[in-house]
C-alpha cells in the first residue's frame, strides 16, 4: 500500500515559517508498525526546505507532489486548519479515485465533504483508526485503477 501523507505547512500564515511537522512522525511510525509493506510518501521529508525554494522549483516540486499524492493508494491529509496546498493534493487524489483520510475539526469545509471518503476530528483519532486495522479496510474496498 503506497500512502502519501498531505497536511498543513503553512496554512494561513502570513510568514515564510512553518507549521509543526511532528504530526508526519507519528503518522508515518503507526503505519510502519501496523502496516509494515506500507510505502509512505512524506513531501516533508523529500522537501523540508521547500520554504526557502525559488519560484521554478517550487512550481516543479507542487506539480510533482500533487502528481504523487495522485498515484498513492491513499491519502490521509492532516488540517488542523486550511491548507490550500493539501486541499489540491485532495482533489488530485479524489479525482483519481483514491480514498482520502481528512484529519481535521473541519467537517464543514467543502473540499473535506466532497473529497474525503472518511473524517476524523484530530491526529489521536486517526492513529486509533490505523491501530484498529480500519484503514486496510477503507483501502482493500477501493478498486485498484493503475
Amino acid at each position: 500500500m503506497r500512502v502519501f501523507i498531505a497536511g498543513i505547512m503553512q496554512g494561513s500564515r502570513q510568514d515564510n515559517g512553518l507549521d509543526s511537522q511532528s504530526y508526519r512522525a507519528r503518522i508515518i511510525q503507526t503505519l510502519t508498525a501496523h502496516l509494515p509493506e506500507v510505502e509512505v510518501t512524506d513531501p516533508w521529508t523529500l522537501h523540508p526546505d521547500s520554504v526557502a525554494y525559488g519560484d521554478q522549483l517550487a512550481r516543479q516540486t507542487f506539480l510533482e507532489m500533487t502528481n504523487l499524492a495522485g498515484q498513492a493508494d491513499l491519502v490521509i491529509a492532516y488540517l488542523p486548519q486550511a491548507s490550500m496546498g493539501t486541499a489540491i493534493e485532495m482533489w488530485t487524489a479524489y479525482h483519481a479515485g483514491k480514498p482520502v483520510i481528512a484529519v481535521t475539526p473541519l467537517a464543514h469545509n467543502w473540499v473535506v465533504k466532497l473529497c474525503a471518503r472518511h473524517v476524523l476530528p484530530d491526529l489521536d483519532s486517526l492513529l486509533a483508526y490505523i491501530e484498529s486495522g480500519s484503514l486496510s479496510r477503507l483501502v482493500d474496498a477501493y478498486p485498484a485503477n493503475d
